[in-house]
């Protein structure tokens, strides 16, 4: 969650958020930056998805959200559902903060779950309900607590459990519940943050009401900030029948968000790391990818991941803050082991036809249009919002790419493309967003090698969101961007033999 967070890190922030504290707030609307294929609130603040739960063909989307302010303030869960995970209906807030004579309560991130057996007892009339888990932060009382809260109309309004709140250490820095059903056991498990303690500790409960310490995990990986939003998904194995558990867990490093994960076992009580403690393994690249999540319930083997892409500068208005594109996961088997490998979900690939005319802009032909050591301008979308793939062979000297959001008149433009001598997938935001960007995160790199001689490129263009996925998910760099009006074109390039074999453009309107 955020308060903490922006009070920890603010040399960080003040890059990332512009500082708000310290500025006027922006009031002139921002259409350009408004996202089209990815989730934002009608209007205010919004960061980490909260309460992920697919009931009856619905997608439940639950999101940190100030109902009153385009800034951070008066924390409750928005509510939003899709059938696709594209197209979003927006539904009014559905926990909101509760203010009394004595305290203030700010509902924090966690998570929401389908009681199926009704475990809880909370269900009526034969029906499951629906089980809400989140951090009570109380800034009163200078601490944060676990709460309750359950849902008998499929998730759109909430009732307090009498009995809050049902785990309390009485600490500061305590947050972010995940919760899942563990069939071996017939129990429920939790993962919270012990933010400050660089650990996640795990929890058992039989009725989402009464909970005992399981295990603790850590410290491991990175440990210089302080941990948060903790998640604990058993994922498939690409090539096999097998399964193994990934704990996702988000910090900060020193020039912005880091979500990092374990591979390992899990059996019941506690979490076995599979590499050394001091290894460090990334989500995501980029510099603005943080607080992921998954839907686990979703009738598919993958669970689906949704993060939250941090707000840079400029200030956009009547909203702040949007989410990544979900996600199904899976792990790979790797030259090091296993592998996190995310890319864009398959529902939402298969929508796509829908809100592409479902044609093409562009789908190249590499037996009648050979690519090779050139730059080629691309038919422009004056929306900036478009979906991009494209592979290339390369060689050890190869460098490919494209140039989006370009403006080749001012020289404006954000390079995306593989060095095949460096075994990098890059994202060069040089030249245009020096005003946005600390220095640190102007290029932004991911390690990646060519397989069989080829790479594959997915460019997520929206706007001011963009997402790079590297060889099929394989490598992820997330970051926002704010072109300039005419800052719409798109140029591909193949330098020193490299050799593009496919490339699709799409258009996205909605």
């Amino acid at each position: 969650m955020t308060y903490p967070r922006i009070k920890g890190c603010l040399a960080v922030l003040g890059l990332l958020l512009g500082c708000g504290t310290h500025t006027m707030a922006q009031t002139t609307p921002t259409p350009q930056w408004r996202p089209v294929y990815h989730f934002t609130p009608p209007q205010n603040w919004t960061n980490d998805p909260n309460g992920l739960f697919y009931q009856d063909g619905t997608f439940h989307l639950y999101y940190q959200h100030n109902p009153f302010e385009n800034k951070w303030g008066h924390m409750s869960w928005g509510h939003a559902t899709s059938k696709d995970l594209v197209h979003w209906q927006h539904l009014p807030v559905a926990i909101p903060e509760r203010v009394t004579a004595d305290t203030t309560t700010m509902i924090f991130s966690g998570c929401a779950v389908v009681d199926a057996a009704n475990t809880s007892g909370f269900g009526t009339n034969g029906k499951a309900p629906v089980v809400a888990i989140f951090t009570a932060h109380l800034p009163k009382q200078k601490k944060e607590c676990q709460y309750l809260a359950y849902s008998n109309d499929n998730g759109n309004t909430y009732t307090l459990y009498d009995h809050n709140p049902i785990i309390d250490l009485d600490m500061a820095d305590f947050r972010d519940p995940n919760v899942f059903w563990y069939a071996p056991t017939k129990s429920w498990v939790m993962t919270v943050a012990l933010v400050n303690e660089h650990q996640v500790r795990f929890y058992g409960s039989r009725d989402l009401k009464h909970w005992e310490k399981l295990s603790d995990f850590g410290p491991a990986g990175y440990t210089k900030n302080g941990w948060e939003c903790p998640s604990l998904l058993h994922l498939p194995v690409a090539g096999s029948k097998e399964e193994k558990w990934v704990l996702l867990v988000s910090c900060f490093q020193d020039h912005g968000p880091l979500m990092q994960y374990y591979t390992g076992s899990f059996d019941g009580k506690q979490f076995h790391n599979d590499n050394p403690a001091d290894k460090e393994l990334v989500v995501d690249y980029g510099d603005a990818f943080y607080a992921a999540i998954a839907w686990r319930d979703a009738p598919q083997r993958n669970p689906i991941l949704l993060g939250w892409i941090q707000n840079g500068r400029p200030e956009t208005y009547p909203w702040k803050g949007q989410l990544s594109i979900p996600q199904d996961l899976s792990l790979y088997q790797s030259g090091e082991g296993l592998r996190l490998r995310h890319q864009p979900a398959a529902r939402v690939v298969k929508a796509l036809p829908r809100y592409t005319s479902g044609q093409p802009l562009v789908q190249y032909n590499p037996a009648s249009h050979p690519v090779k050591d050139t730059t080629v301008t691309l038919p422009g979308n004056n929306g900036n919002a478009y979906w991009l793939t494209a592979s290339f062979a390369v060689n050890g000297s190869s460098t490919a790419g494209f140039n989006v959001f370009e403006n080749k008149q001012d020289g404006r433009r954000i390079t995306v493309g593989y060095d095949a001598a460096k075994e990098e997938l890059f994202v060069d935001c040089t030249a245009s967003e020096k005003q946005n960007k600390s220095p640190e995160n102007l290029v932004m790199r991911a390690p990646m090698k060519a397989v069989n001689g080829k790479v594959q490129i997915q460019i997520l263009a929206d706007r001011s969101s963009l997402e790079v996925f590297g060889n099929d998910g394989e490598q992820v760099i997330s970051t926002m961007v704010y072109p300039a009006a005419n800052d719409t074109g798109i140029s591909m390039f193949t330098k020193s033999n490299a050799i593009l074999k496919k490339l699709e453009l799409r258009n996205i309107q909605l």
